[in-house]
Protein backbone atom coordinates (compact mmCIF):
# COMPACT_ATOMS: atom_id res chain seq x y z
CA UNK A 1 0.00 0.00 0.00
CA UNK A 2 1.62 3.28 -0.83
CA UNK A 3 1.49 6.66 0.82
CA UNK A 4 -1.15 8.15 -1.04
CA UNK A 5 -3.05 5.11 -0.36
CA UNK A 6 -3.07 5.26 3.79
CA UNK A 7 -3.01 9.21 3.68
CA UNK A 8 -5.77 9.98 1.22
CA UNK A 9 -5.69 13.54 -0.03
CA UNK A 10 -7.39 16.33 2.46
CA UNK A 11 -6.47 13.78 5.04
CA UNK A 12 -4.05 15.93 8.27
CA UNK A 13 -0.94 13.70 7.42
CA UNK A 14 1.09 12.61 11.08
CA UNK A 15 4.53 13.60 12.15
CA UNK A 16 7.20 11.74 11.25
CA UNK A 17 9.83 9.57 12.97
CA UNK A 18 8.80 7.92 16.32
CA UNK A 19 6.12 10.89 16.97
CA UNK A 20 4.32 10.12 13.98
CA UNK A 21 0.69 9.98 14.47
CA UNK A 22 -1.86 7.65 13.21
CA UNK A 23 -4.74 9.67 11.56
CA UNK A 24 -8.27 8.88 13.43
CA UNK A 25 -9.63 8.18 10.10
CA UNK A 26 -6.93 5.57 9.19
CA UNK A 27 -7.94 3.78 12.30
CA UNK A 28 -11.64 3.95 11.40
CA UNK A 29 -10.73 2.51 8.06
CA UNK A 30 -8.39 -0.58 9.55
CA UNK A 31 -11.51 -1.62 10.92
CA UNK A 32 -13.30 -2.29 8.14
CA UNK A 33 -10.54 -5.17 6.35
CA UNK A 34 -12.78 -7.88 6.46
CA UNK A 35 -9.71 -9.76 7.78
CA UNK A 36 -9.19 -7.61 10.79
CA UNK A 37 -13.03 -6.53 11.53
CA UNK A 38 -13.74 -7.21 14.70
CA UNK A 39 -17.77 -8.32 15.03
CA UNK A 40 -20.30 -5.47 16.39
CA UNK A 41 -22.61 -7.17 18.62
CA UNK A 42 -22.49 -4.92 22.22
CA UNK A 43 -24.99 -2.34 23.43
CA UNK A 44 -24.79 -0.30 26.03
CA UNK A 45 -26.22 -2.30 28.70
CA UNK A 46 -23.42 -5.11 27.90
CA UNK A 47 -20.50 -2.48 28.41
CA UNK A 48 -21.97 -1.63 31.74
CA UNK A 49 -22.48 -4.99 33.21
CA UNK A 50 -18.43 -5.26 31.70
CA UNK A 51 -17.82 -2.14 33.69
CA UNK A 52 -19.74 -3.35 36.92
CA UNK A 53 -18.05 -7.04 36.26
CA UNK A 54 -14.40 -5.94 36.03
CA UNK A 55 -14.61 -3.45 39.24
CA UNK A 56 -16.55 -5.50 41.66
CA UNK A 57 -14.10 -7.80 42.61
CA UNK A 58 -12.13 -8.84 45.59
CA UNK A 59 -11.49 -4.80 46.46
CA UNK A 60 -15.41 -4.44 47.95
CA UNK A 61 -14.82 -7.60 49.66
CA UNK A 62 -11.33 -7.08 51.11
CA UNK A 63 -10.09 -3.63 50.85
CA UNK A 64 -13.41 -1.78 52.23
CA UNK A 65 -12.47 -3.90 56.03
CA UNK A 66 -8.95 -3.46 55.30
CA UNK A 67 -8.13 0.23 54.55
CA UNK A 68 -10.87 1.29 57.42
CA UNK A 69 -8.50 -0.19 60.00
CA UNK A 70 -5.33 0.66 58.92
CA UNK A 71 -5.29 4.01 57.33
CA UNK A 72 -9.16 5.66 57.78
CA UNK A 73 -11.74 4.39 60.06
CA UNK A 74 -15.29 5.23 59.24
CA UNK A 75 -14.31 8.04 57.23
CA UNK A 76 -12.97 4.89 54.31
CA UNK A 77 -16.27 5.75 52.73
CA UNK A 78 -14.72 9.61 52.17
CA UNK A 79 -11.50 7.51 50.53
CA UNK A 80 -13.97 5.97 48.29
CA UNK A 81 -15.32 8.98 47.09
CA UNK A 82 -12.26 10.40 46.80
CA UNK A 83 -11.10 7.59 44.56
CA UNK A 84 -14.29 7.64 42.30
CA UNK A 85 -13.63 10.88 41.90
CA UNK A 86 -10.18 10.70 40.05
CA UNK A 87 -11.71 7.75 38.10
CA UNK A 88 -14.34 9.95 37.26
CA UNK A 89 -12.15 12.73 36.12
CA UNK A 90 -10.22 10.01 33.68
CA UNK A 91 -13.40 8.39 32.81
CA UNK A 92 -14.52 11.83 30.86
CA UNK A 93 -11.43 11.86 29.22
CA UNK A 94 -11.97 8.51 28.08
CA UNK A 95 -15.53 8.98 27.32
CA UNK A 96 -14.41 11.80 24.87
CA UNK A 97 -11.93 9.79 22.92
CA UNK A 98 -13.52 6.41 22.70
CA UNK A 99 -16.56 8.12 21.16
CA UNK A 100 -14.19 10.24 18.83
CA UNK A 101 -11.69 7.02 17.78
CA UNK A 102 -14.32 3.74 18.61
CA UNK A 103 -11.47 1.54 17.58
CA UNK A 104 -10.27 -1.44 19.55
CA UNK A 105 -6.87 -1.11 21.67
CA UNK A 106 -8.63 2.11 24.45
CA UNK A 107 -5.63 4.37 25.33
CA UNK A 108 -3.15 2.68 23.06
CA UNK A 109 -5.23 3.65 20.48
CA UNK A 110 -5.71 7.55 22.10
CA UNK A 111 -2.11 8.20 22.37
CA UNK A 112 -1.57 6.72 18.75
CA UNK A 113 -3.93 9.27 17.09
CA UNK A 114 -2.88 12.35 19.42
CA UNK A 115 1.01 11.59 20.70
CA UNK A 116 2.36 9.51 18.45
CA UNK A 117 3.71 6.02 17.81
CA UNK A 118 6.78 5.65 20.43
CA UNK A 119 4.01 6.83 23.52
CA UNK A 120 1.57 5.06 22.02
CA UNK A 121 3.61 2.29 21.95
CA UNK A 122 4.67 2.81 25.43
CA UNK A 123 1.62 2.63 26.66
CA UNK A 124 0.24 -0.52 24.56
CA UNK A 125 3.40 -2.44 26.33
CA UNK A 126 2.28 -0.86 29.81
CA UNK A 127 -1.86 -1.69 29.36
CA UNK A 128 -0.39 -5.45 28.94
CA UNK A 129 1.54 -6.01 31.47
CA UNK A 130 -1.21 -4.60 33.62
CA UNK A 131 -3.46 -6.88 32.12
CA UNK A 132 -1.61 -10.01 31.94
CA UNK A 133 -0.46 -9.58 36.42
CA UNK A 134 -4.02 -8.44 37.20
CA UNK A 135 -5.63 -11.49 35.74
CA UNK A 136 -3.03 -13.84 36.77
CA UNK A 137 -2.96 -12.14 40.78
CA UNK A 138 -6.62 -12.45 40.36
CA UNK A 139 -7.06 -16.06 39.36
CA UNK A 140 -4.85 -16.79 41.73
CA UNK A 141 -7.38 -15.60 44.47
CA UNK A 142 -10.16 -17.16 42.76
CA UNK A 143 -8.21 -20.50 43.05
CA UNK A 144 -7.82 -19.75 47.26
CA UNK A 145 -11.42 -19.41 47.06
CA UNK A 146 -12.68 -21.95 45.73
CA UNK A 147 -10.13 -24.36 47.77
CA UNK A 148 -11.50 -22.80 50.44
CA UNK A 149 -14.81 -24.31 49.27
CA UNK A 150 -13.77 -27.57 49.10
CA UNK A 151 -11.95 -28.68 51.64
CA UNK A 152 -15.23 -27.61 53.69
CA UNK A 153 -16.33 -30.20 51.42
CA UNK A 154 -14.07 -32.68 52.67
CA UNK A 155 -12.58 -31.97 49.04
CA UNK A 156 -8.52 -31.55 48.69
CA UNK A 157 -5.66 -31.43 45.95
CA UNK A 158 -2.36 -32.58 46.16
CA UNK A 159 -0.38 -29.87 47.63
CA UNK A 160 1.81 -29.39 44.96
CA UNK A 161 -1.24 -28.61 42.72
CA UNK A 162 -2.53 -25.49 45.34
CA UNK A 163 0.31 -22.85 43.56
CA UNK A 164 3.70 -21.30 45.24
CA UNK A 165 3.07 -20.33 48.17
CA UNK A 166 5.65 -19.23 51.46
CA UNK A 167 8.99 -20.25 49.40
CA UNK A 168 6.68 -23.59 48.19
CA UNK A 169 7.10 -24.37 45.00
CA UNK A 170 3.90 -25.53 43.09
CA UNK A 171 0.96 -25.83 40.33
CA UNK A 172 -1.73 -23.82 40.73
CA UNK A 173 -4.22 -25.99 38.78
CA UNK A 174 -7.56 -24.78 39.23
CA UNK A 175 -6.21 -20.71 38.41
CA UNK A 176 -4.60 -22.35 35.39
CA UNK A 177 -8.02 -23.84 34.39
CA UNK A 178 -10.09 -20.90 34.89
CA UNK A 179 -7.85 -18.73 32.48
CA UNK A 180 -7.91 -21.66 29.85
CA UNK A 181 -11.74 -21.75 30.05
CA UNK A 182 -12.18 -18.00 29.90
CA UNK A 183 -9.75 -17.88 26.64
CA UNK A 184 -12.21 -20.32 25.14
CA UNK A 185 -15.26 -18.15 26.13
CA UNK A 186 -13.53 -15.48 24.60
CA UNK A 187 -12.46 -17.19 21.26
CA UNK A 188 -16.33 -17.90 20.63
CA UNK A 189 -18.03 -14.43 20.84
CA UNK A 190 -18.65 -11.45 22.51
CA UNK A 191 -22.22 -12.14 22.73
CA UNK A 192 -21.67 -15.27 24.92
CA UNK A 193 -19.19 -13.52 26.51
CA UNK A 194 -21.66 -10.92 27.51
CA UNK A 195 -23.90 -13.38 28.42
CA UNK A 196 -21.67 -15.30 31.06
CA UNK A 197 -20.78 -12.19 32.46
CA UNK A 198 -24.46 -10.72 32.73
CA UNK A 199 -25.24 -13.96 34.75
CA UNK A 200 -22.46 -13.61 36.64
CA UNK A 201 -22.58 -9.89 37.62
CA UNK A 202 -26.23 -10.43 38.51
CA UNK A 203 -25.61 -12.80 41.11
CA UNK A 204 -22.14 -10.72 42.76
CA UNK A 205 -24.03 -7.50 42.55
CA UNK A 206 -27.04 -9.48 44.54
CA UNK A 207 -24.76 -10.63 46.99
CA UNK A 208 -23.65 -7.13 47.36
CA UNK A 209 -27.01 -5.30 47.66
CA UNK A 210 -27.72 -8.33 50.19
CA UNK A 211 -24.75 -6.92 51.91
CA UNK A 212 -26.04 -3.61 52.36
CA UNK A 213 -29.70 -4.50 53.17
CA UNK A 214 -29.32 -6.96 55.81
CA UNK A 215 -26.08 -5.18 56.99
CA UNK A 216 -28.14 -1.96 57.97
CA UNK A 217 -29.98 -4.07 60.48
CA UNK A 218 -27.09 -4.92 62.53
CA UNK A 219 -25.48 -1.24 62.14
CA UNK A 220 -24.60 0.22 66.00
CA UNK A 221 -24.20 3.96 65.71
CA UNK A 222 -21.70 3.97 68.47
CA UNK A 223 -19.48 2.58 65.62
CA UNK A 224 -19.18 5.36 63.93
CA UNK A 225 -17.53 7.57 66.76
CA UNK A 226 -15.21 9.38 65.83
CA UNK A 227 -15.49 9.26 61.96
CA UNK A 228 -12.45 10.71 61.35
CA UNK A 229 -9.83 8.87 64.39
CA UNK A 230 -7.31 10.86 65.20
CA UNK A 231 -4.23 11.32 63.14
CA UNK A 232 -1.48 8.93 63.68
CA UNK A 233 1.98 9.41 61.97
CA UNK A 234 3.45 6.62 60.51
CA UNK A 235 7.64 5.88 60.77
CA UNK A 236 9.33 7.42 58.07
CA UNK A 237 11.25 4.37 55.82
CA UNK A 238 14.34 5.31 53.82
CA UNK A 239 14.65 1.91 51.29
CA UNK A 240 12.37 1.93 48.53
CA UNK A 241 9.78 0.44 49.98
CA UNK A 242 8.87 3.62 51.14
CA UNK A 243 6.51 5.56 49.21
CA UNK A 244 8.43 7.72 46.66
CA UNK A 245 6.98 10.83 47.84
CA UNK A 246 8.58 10.12 50.80
CA UNK A 247 11.57 9.51 49.54
CA UNK A 248 11.77 12.44 47.34
CA UNK A 249 10.24 15.21 49.54
CA UNK A 250 10.53 13.67 53.01
CA UNK A 251 7.17 13.28 53.21
CA UNK A 252 5.90 11.35 56.36
CA UNK A 253 2.52 9.80 55.40
CA UNK A 254 -0.07 9.34 58.61
CA UNK A 255 -2.70 6.86 58.73
CA UNK A 256 -6.23 8.45 60.01
CA UNK A 257 -6.81 12.21 60.67
CA UNK A 258 -8.02 13.83 56.79
CA UNK A 259 -4.50 13.26 55.73
CA UNK A 260 -5.07 9.33 56.66
CA UNK A 261 -8.41 9.88 53.99
CA UNK A 262 -6.09 10.43 51.15
CA UNK A 263 -3.68 7.85 52.00
CA UNK A 264 -6.38 5.21 51.89
CA UNK A 265 -7.60 6.58 48.65
CA UNK A 266 -4.50 5.76 46.86
CA UNK A 267 -4.95 2.29 48.67
CA UNK A 268 -8.71 1.68 47.77
CA UNK A 269 -8.14 2.83 44.19
CA UNK A 270 -7.00 -0.58 43.02
CA UNK A 271 -10.77 -1.15 44.13
CA UNK A 272 -11.83 0.75 40.66
CA UNK A 273 -9.46 -0.48 38.70
CA UNK A 274 -10.84 -1.74 34.73
CA UNK A 275 -13.26 0.20 33.99
CA UNK A 276 -11.57 1.55 31.46
CA UNK A 277 -11.42 -1.86 29.94
CA UNK A 278 -15.04 -0.96 28.47
CA UNK A 279 -13.18 2.06 26.09
CA UNK A 280 -11.33 -1.17 24.75
CA UNK A 281 -14.58 -3.24 23.66
CA UNK A 282 -15.53 0.32 21.69
CA UNK A 283 -15.04 -1.77 18.01
CA UNK A 284 -17.19 -4.27 19.04
CA UNK A 285 -20.07 -1.88 19.69
CA UNK A 286 -23.32 -1.34 17.28
CA UNK A 287 -23.36 1.96 17.95
CA UNK A 288 -19.77 3.32 20.06
CA UNK A 289 -20.47 7.18 19.70
CA UNK A 290 -23.19 6.91 22.09
CA UNK A 291 -23.20 3.83 23.82
CA UNK A 292 -19.69 3.20 25.28
CA UNK A 293 -19.56 6.66 27.32
CA UNK A 294 -22.70 5.48 28.69
CA UNK A 295 -21.27 2.30 29.45
CA UNK A 296 -17.94 3.73 31.28
CA UNK A 297 -19.61 6.28 33.25
CA UNK A 298 -22.29 4.49 33.96
CA UNK A 299 -20.14 1.56 35.32
CA UNK A 300 -18.23 3.66 37.46
CA UNK A 301 -20.95 5.50 39.49
CA UNK A 302 -22.57 1.84 39.83
CA UNK A 303 -19.61 0.62 41.45
CA UNK A 304 -18.86 4.27 43.41
CA UNK A 305 -22.10 3.71 44.71
CA UNK A 306 -21.73 0.25 45.94
CA UNK A 307 -18.62 0.87 47.49
CA UNK A 308 -19.48 3.68 49.55
CA UNK A 309 -22.58 1.80 50.49
CA UNK A 310 -20.88 -1.38 51.45
CA UNK A 311 -18.08 0.67 53.80
CA UNK A 312 -20.69 2.48 55.82
CA UNK A 313 -22.60 -0.34 56.66
CA UNK A 314 -19.09 -2.80 57.66
CA UNK A 315 -18.07 0.01 59.47
CA UNK A 316 -21.57 0.55 61.63
CA UNK A 317 -21.68 -3.63 61.83
CA UNK A 318 -18.25 -3.62 64.06
CA UNK A 319 -15.63 -0.94 65.33
CA UNK A 320 -12.89 -0.52 62.75
CA UNK A 321 -10.74 -1.22 64.97
CA UNK A 322 -12.08 -4.46 65.61
CA UNK A 323 -12.39 -5.60 61.63
CA UNK A 324 -10.57 -8.21 59.69
CA UNK A 325 -8.16 -7.40 57.47
CA UNK A 326 -8.99 -11.05 55.27
CA UNK A 327 -12.43 -11.08 55.12
CA UNK A 328 -13.80 -7.95 56.89
CA UNK A 329 -17.43 -8.57 55.35
CA UNK A 330 -17.85 -11.84 56.06
CA UNK A 331 -16.19 -11.76 59.58
CA UNK A 332 -18.25 -8.67 60.24
CA UNK A 333 -21.38 -11.15 60.12
CA UNK A 334 -19.64 -13.34 61.83
CA UNK A 335 -19.09 -11.42 64.42
CA UNK A 336 -22.79 -10.19 64.79
CA UNK A 337 -23.69 -13.82 65.09
CA UNK A 338 -24.82 -14.37 61.74
CA UNK A 339 -22.81 -16.74 59.51
CA UNK A 340 -24.98 -17.44 56.96
CA UNK A 341 -24.66 -14.80 55.13
CA UNK A 342 -20.53 -15.05 56.02
CA UNK A 343 -20.83 -17.83 53.63
CA UNK A 344 -22.99 -16.09 51.18
CA UNK A 345 -20.40 -13.43 51.16
CA UNK A 346 -17.31 -15.67 50.05
CA UNK A 347 -19.60 -17.62 48.12
CA UNK A 348 -20.50 -14.18 45.92
CA UNK A 349 -16.58 -13.28 46.43
CA UNK A 350 -15.61 -16.54 44.77
CA UNK A 351 -17.88 -15.90 41.58
CA UNK A 352 -17.51 -12.20 41.10
CA UNK A 353 -13.57 -13.28 40.57
CA UNK A 354 -14.57 -15.03 37.45
CA UNK A 355 -16.16 -12.13 35.31
CA UNK A 356 -13.09 -9.72 36.55
CA UNK A 357 -10.40 -12.37 34.75
CA UNK A 358 -12.78 -12.57 32.15
CA UNK A 359 -12.95 -9.36 30.91
CA UNK A 360 -8.94 -9.01 31.88
CA UNK A 361 -8.50 -10.94 29.68
CA UNK A 362 -10.81 -9.52 26.78
CA UNK A 363 -8.99 -6.10 27.28
CA UNK A 364 -5.63 -7.40 27.16
CA UNK A 365 -6.50 -9.25 23.86
CA UNK A 366 -7.70 -6.13 22.27
CA UNK A 367 -4.50 -3.83 22.99
CA UNK A 368 -2.77 -7.00 21.59
CA UNK A 369 -4.92 -6.98 18.69
CA UNK A 370 -4.79 -3.36 17.98
CA UNK A 371 -0.99 -2.92 18.06
CA UNK A 372 -0.95 -6.07 15.76
CA UNK A 373 -2.87 -4.58 12.97
CA UNK A 374 -0.61 -1.38 12.66
CA UNK A 375 2.48 -3.65 12.23
CA UNK A 376 4.09 -2.98 15.85
CA UNK A 377 3.16 -6.56 16.79
CA UNK A 378 3.43 -9.22 14.45
CA UNK A 379 0.30 -9.25 11.96
CA UNK A 380 -0.42 -12.91 12.51
CA UNK A 381 -1.95 -11.84 15.51
CA UNK A 382 -4.63 -9.48 14.12
CA UNK A 383 -6.26 -12.29 12.03
CA UNK A 384 -9.99 -12.70 13.05
CA UNK A 385 -11.89 -16.28 13.19
CA UNK A 386 -14.18 -16.31 10.05
CA UNK A 387 -16.60 -17.37 12.56
CA UNK A 388 -16.86 -15.92 15.41
CA UNK A 389 -15.33 -12.88 14.43
CA UNK A 390 -13.40 -12.48 17.22
CA UNK A 391 -9.22 -12.29 17.62
CA UNK A 392 -8.72 -15.74 17.96
CA UNK A 393 -5.03 -15.90 17.74
CA UNK A 394 -3.72 -13.21 20.40
CA UNK A 395 -7.05 -14.29 22.65
CA UNK A 396 -5.21 -18.27 22.62
CA UNK A 397 -1.69 -17.17 22.88
CA UNK A 398 -2.22 -13.99 25.77
CA UNK A 399 -4.77 -16.90 27.67
CA UNK A 400 -1.99 -19.29 27.24
CA UNK A 401 0.57 -17.37 28.61
CA UNK A 402 -1.46 -15.90 31.90
CA UNK A 403 -2.64 -19.55 32.48
CA UNK A 404 1.29 -20.58 32.82
CA UNK A 405 2.12 -17.35 34.82
CA UNK A 406 -0.73 -17.97 36.81
CA UNK A 407 -0.19 -21.67 37.52
CA UNK A 408 3.79 -21.57 37.98
CA UNK A 409 4.58 -17.90 39.37
CA UNK A 410 4.09 -16.43 42.87
CA UNK A 411 3.13 -12.13 41.79
CA UNK A 412 1.81 -11.19 44.96
CA UNK A 413 4.75 -8.92 44.70
CA UNK A 414 3.91 -7.50 41.40
CA UNK A 415 -0.21 -6.12 41.95
CA UNK A 416 1.31 -3.18 42.65
CA UNK A 417 2.13 -2.25 38.53
CA UNK A 418 -1.27 -3.17 38.16
CA UNK A 419 -2.06 0.50 40.01
CA UNK A 420 0.62 2.45 38.68
CA UNK A 421 0.19 1.14 34.78
CA UNK A 422 -3.50 2.39 35.06
CA UNK A 423 -2.53 5.45 36.34
CA UNK A 424 -0.08 5.69 33.74
CA UNK A 425 -2.88 5.20 30.98
CA UNK A 426 -4.97 7.99 33.03
CA UNK A 427 -2.33 10.48 32.54
CA UNK A 428 -1.51 9.77 28.47
CA UNK A 429 -5.08 9.67 27.82
CA UNK A 430 -6.38 12.74 29.95
CA UNK A 431 -2.64 14.56 27.73
CA UNK A 432 -4.13 13.40 24.66
CA UNK A 433 -7.75 15.27 24.63
CA UNK A 434 -5.71 18.48 25.23
CA UNK A 435 -3.85 17.82 22.51
CA UNK A 436 -6.34 16.21 19.95
CA UNK A 437 -8.97 18.99 20.81
CA UNK A 438 -5.93 21.45 19.35
CA UNK A 439 -4.58 19.08 16.50
CA UNK A 440 -8.21 18.30 15.20
CA UNK A 441 -11.04 20.55 16.68
CA UNK A 442 -12.75 19.36 13.51
CA UNK A 443 -13.35 15.95 14.62
CA UNK A 444 -16.85 14.94 14.99
CA UNK A 445 -17.05 14.22 19.05
CA UNK A 446 -20.33 12.37 20.14
CA UNK A 447 -18.94 12.77 23.82
CA UNK A 448 -17.24 16.06 25.10
CA UNK A 449 -15.25 15.94 28.13
CA UNK A 450 -16.62 19.41 29.81
CA UNK A 451 -14.65 22.18 31.14
CA UNK A 452 -11.21 21.28 29.06
CA UNK A 453 -8.67 21.57 29.52
CA UNK A 454 -9.43 21.77 33.29
CA UNK A 455 -10.74 18.31 33.79
CA UNK A 456 -7.86 16.75 32.22
CA UNK A 457 -5.17 18.63 33.74
CA UNK A 458 -7.06 17.60 37.09
CA UNK A 459 -7.08 13.72 36.03
CA UNK A 460 -3.02 14.18 35.25
CA UNK A 461 -2.59 15.80 39.07
CA UNK A 462 -4.52 13.31 40.89
CA UNK A 463 -3.74 10.58 38.97
CA UNK A 464 0.32 11.64 39.71
CA UNK A 465 -0.54 12.17 43.45
CA UNK A 466 -1.35 8.45 43.57
CA UNK A 467 1.28 7.35 41.81
CA UNK A 468 3.78 9.13 43.92
CA UNK A 469 2.10 7.20 46.80
CA UNK A 470 3.06 3.84 45.91
CA UNK A 471 6.59 2.66 46.42
CA UNK A 472 9.83 3.31 45.54
CA UNK A 473 10.25 -0.69 44.39
CA UNK A 474 7.35 -0.68 42.49
CA UNK A 475 8.86 2.33 40.43
CA UNK A 476 11.58 0.64 39.61
CA UNK A 477 10.26 -2.62 38.53
CA UNK A 478 7.90 -0.63 36.33
CA UNK A 479 11.05 1.80 34.49
CA UNK A 480 12.47 -2.00 33.78
CA UNK A 481 9.57 -2.91 32.16
CA UNK A 482 9.02 0.96 30.11
CA UNK A 483 13.14 0.00 29.24
CA UNK A 484 12.61 -3.38 28.03
CA UNK A 485 9.40 -2.16 25.75
CA UNK A 486 11.27 0.88 23.91
CA UNK A 487 14.16 -1.98 23.10
CA UNK A 488 11.69 -3.96 21.51
CA UNK A 489 10.18 -1.15 19.88
CA UNK A 490 13.17 0.13 18.28
CA UNK A 491 13.99 -3.48 17.43
CA UNK A 492 10.94 -4.56 15.60
CA UNK A 493 8.07 -1.94 16.26
CA UNK A 494 9.54 0.53 14.10
CA UNK A 495 10.76 -0.96 10.97
CA UNK A 496 7.32 -3.16 10.86
CA UNK A 497 4.94 -0.03 11.53
CA UNK A 498 1.95 0.42 9.06
CA UNK A 499 1.60 4.11 9.01
CA UNK A 500 3.96 6.10 6.51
Amino acid sequence: MSTSEQQPRGEPRGKRGVFRTKSVEQSIRDTEEPEHALKKSLTAFDLTVFGVGVVIGTGIFVLTGKVAKENAGPSVALAFVLAGVVCGLAALCYAEFASTVPVAGSAYTFSYASLGELPAWIIGWDLILELALGCAVVSVGWSGYIRSLMDNAGWHLPTVLEGTHEGRFGFDLLACILVLVLTAILVLGMKLSSRVTAVVVAIKVTVVLIVIFVGAFFITGSNYDPFIPESQGTTAGGDIQAPLIQLMFGFSPSNFGVMGIFSAAAVVFFAFIGFDIVATAAEETRNPQRDVPRGILGSLAICTLLYVAVSVVVTGMQKYTELSTDAPLADAFKATGHPFWAGLISFGAAVGLTTVCMILLLGQSRVFFAMSRDGLLPRIFSRVHPHYGTPYRSTILLGVVVAVLAGFTSIDVLAELVNIGTLFAFVVVALGVVILRRTRPDLPRAFRTPLVPVVPVLSVLASLWLMLNLTAETWLRFAVWMAVGVVVYFVYGRQHSRVP
